[in-house]
C-alpha cells in the first residue's frame, strides 16, 4: 500500500514537472511554414500554441477536409452514396425522358438530381466517395473550419432542383413510361390478332 502511495506521488510530481516546464518555457510565436518543410515539427520546441483563428497552420496538399460537389458534372450515378460507410450522402434521382446535357468530360447526363445532400456531421473524411466518382465531380476541399450553432447546418444541399420542378419531371417520366407501356400492349395485341 505504501508503494502505491509513493507511486501516486511520483507520477503526480512528474506531471507537474512537465506542466511547469511548459509554463515557464519561452513564448515565441510559431512560424507558418508549409507542412513539407523539414523544420515543420522541430519548431514546436519553445513555442506556445498558435493564436487561432488569427494564425492558422499550413494544411497539407493531400489533406481530406470539406466535401464539395460540382453539380454540372454530376451524372447522379449514386456510387458515392453506395460506397459511403456511414451513409452521410443522400441522393434522389429522377430519370429524364431524353439526354439532358453533358459533363465537362463528355459523359451524357440522363438523370436529374432531385436531392443531393451530404451530412458532414456524419462524414468520417475517408475520401471513398471521391475515388469512385466516374466524373470526378465530388472533391475534398481545403476548408476544414465549419463551426456552426445548429447540427442541421452541417447538412449541405447541392441540388438546385425545386420540389415543384422535381414533381414535374417525375410526372413527365411516368407519362412517357405509360405511353411506352400502352404502345407495347397495342403491338402485342396486334401481333396476336394477326397471327
Amino acid at each position: 500500500m505504501i508503494k502505491g502511495i509513493i507511486k501516486g506521488f511520483t507520477t503526480a510530481w512528474t506531471g507537474a514537472k512537465i506542466t511547469l516546464k511548459h509554463l515557464f518555457a519561452s513564448h515565441k510565436q510559431r512560424e507558418l511554414l508549409p507542412a513539407s518543410d523539414t523544420n515543420y515539427f522541430k519548431q514546436l520546441e519553445g513555442t506556445n500554441t498558435i493564436q487561432y483563428p488569427h494564425q492558422k497552420l499550413a494544411i497539407p496538399e493531400v489533406g481530406r477536409y470539406q466535401l464539395d460537389v460540382e453539380m454540372d458534372d454530376c451524372i447522379v450515378c449514386d456510387l458515392c452514396a453506395k460506397v459511403c460507410p456511414v451513409n452521410c450522402i443522400d441522393i434522389e434521382s429522377i430519370k429524364a425522358t431524353e439526354a439532358i446535357g453533358q459533363t465537362s468530360d463528355g459523359t451524357t447526363k440522363r438523370l436529374y438530381a432531385a436531392k443531393f445532400d451530404i451530412d458532414m456531421a456524419k462524414c468520417m473524411y475517408c475520401g471513398l466517395c471521391t475515388i469512385v466518382c466516374p466524373t470526378e465531380c465530388i472533391v475534398m476541399t481545403n476548408q476544414y473550419d465549419k463551426s456552426v450553432f445548429e447540427l442541421s447546418q452541417l447538412t449541405y444541399q447541392f441540388s438546385d432542383m425545386s420540389p415543384e420542378l422535381a414533381a414535374e419531371k417525375r410526372q413527365e417520366f411516368d407519362l412517357m413510361q405509360a405511353e411506352k407501356q400502352a404502345a407495347k400492349l397495342a403491338a402485342m395485341q396486334k401481333k396476336e390478332g394477326g397471327a
